[in-house]
């Protein structure tokens, strides 16, 4: 029998074949079919026109815009500062961004619920604030990582050779630093903005919310209305989809922005 290297991706293939394709035509078939097994297009039609269903979408995209614009914020000066520095120790000082992803995430929404209560008394008086809270400091190593790593593997000359040229700190900023760190802002915002619209688990934790779209599904299901429940999977995977392509920048793993 002849071997070749092409051998080696069966395994992988049937692996996605029986994890991936099989569920999504599984999805597909309960997405578009009713009760009785019947094709129809209710499901659809009848998550646009469920006020209820739409509320919970554009407010699950106002909490992962809100926590992705406020990651970013946070995370692009600290990443510039310790990619840009010479100092010995900026690998243990990324470390200490990444060591609180090694604790038990229950434990640290714990944590962080008992520090919020300090602060607030009843959380529920301020949900979305905590909610974007809550997000910002799960999500944040995840939008620090891949900047961090796609700075830190730029070419140092070219900073100098803008200033050398006339450019003062801000243009060279601008006009060099920021358009070439921009492969891995876009892994980051993906990796942010993604699990942001889906993680009810922060929330239930917080003030047992269920405005998120992953409890909204987890609600269907648990009526065993799977068909409602699926047709909601597939729009959010079509959303997911059309946001990764509109945020694939094509140099991320040159870049290193694809860390993660």
């Amino acid at each position: 029998m002849h071997f070749s290297r092409k051998s080696l991706g069966i395994p992988y293939a049937v692996f996605l074949v029986i994890f991936v394709v099989l569920p999504l035509l599984v999805l597909f078939f309960y997405a578009f079919t009713n009760g009785q097994g019947q094709f129809t297009i209710s499901n659809f039609t009848g998550f646009f026109k469920d006020p209820n269903t739409l509320g919970t979408l554009f407010y699950s995209l106002l909490i992962a815009i809100v926590t992705t614009a406020v990651c970013l914020l946070l995370a692009y000066p600290t990443a510039y500062i310790l990619g840009t520095s010479r100092l010995k120790s900026r690998s243990v000082i990324v470390m200490l961004f990444v060591m609180p992803m090694w604790i038990n995430f229950s434990l640290r929404i714990t944590a962080l619920k008992e520090i919020l209560t300090i602060l607030e008394g009843n959380l529920a008086m301020y949900p979305f604030l905590n909610a974007v809270i809550g997000m910002t400091y799960d999500f944040l190593p995840f939008m620090i990582l891949p900047i961090y790593t796609t700075i830190s593997r730029l070419d140092g000359a070219l900073q100098e050779a803008a200033m050398d040229l006339g450019a003062d700190r801000l243009h060279t900023f601008l006009e060099v630093m920021l358009p070439l760190s921009l492969p891995g802002i876009l892994s980051g915002v993906s990796m942010v903005f993604l699990p942001a619209m889906t993680n009810y688990v922060v929330l239930d934790m917080l003030y047992n919310s269920t405005y998120i779209m992953g409890s909204l599904i987890g609600s269907y299901f648990a009526a065993y209305d799977w068909h409602g429940g699926s047709m909601i999977a597939l729009i959010l995977l079509a959303l997911i989809c059309i946001f990764t392509l509109l945020t694939d920048s094509g140099d991320n793993t040159a870049r290193g922005g694809a860390l993660l």
